[in-house]
């Protein structure tokens, strides 16, 4: 039975084609992020609920949030536009995604703890970044899908 196949070509000409579901490039990175996002999520939310502890939880939220939603849609939009992730600016969107990521959680946690907000601002500036860099990658257009004739044509 044959693989499931599409073919499509960016706006810069590149041609990509889709064999199957499996997620592959920047949709990969980003799903791979969201998983472990989640993965501690759930371990610090039990860690919480064990310990009767709930004052963290909006770092933990925000764990759950921005690295686990957040990162499964990018990661699927990615994956289902395989264009979108032609040239640099889907490998710059995960760069500023996980910094964000990374220092929007501990951020949360010190400005709750007494310790500054500084990093927990910084962070939020790169989670808002984040998202204004997909919203550019979603709003630049539909790429164009071509049929297998055309692109073996190129």
């Amino acid at each position: 039975m044959p693989v499931f196949q599409e073919i499509y070509r960016s706006p810069a000409g590149r041609v990509f084609q889709k064999k199957g579901n499996i997620m592959t490039g920047v949709a990969r990175y980003f799903m791979i992020t969201g998983v472990l996002s989640v993965l501690a999520g759930m371990i610090w939310g039990i860690q919480m609920s064990a310990s009767g502890d709930h004052g963290l939880s909006p770092a933990h939220a925000h764990l759950n949030l921005l690295g686990w939603v957040t990162c499964a849609i990018y990661a699927v939009y990615y994956h289902v536009v395989p264009t979108a992730s032609d040239g640099p600016v889907p490998v710059v969107h995960l760069a500023v995604t996980v910094s964000g990521l990374i220092l929007i959680v501990p951020g949360i946690v010190m400005a709750l703890t007494g310790q500054g907000e500084t990093l927990a601002k910084l962070g939020s500036v790169l989670c808002l970044l984040s998202m204004v860099i997909f919203s550019f990658v979603v709003l630049k257009g539909a790429p164009s899908r071509v049929s297998s004739q055309a692109a073996k044509a190129s």
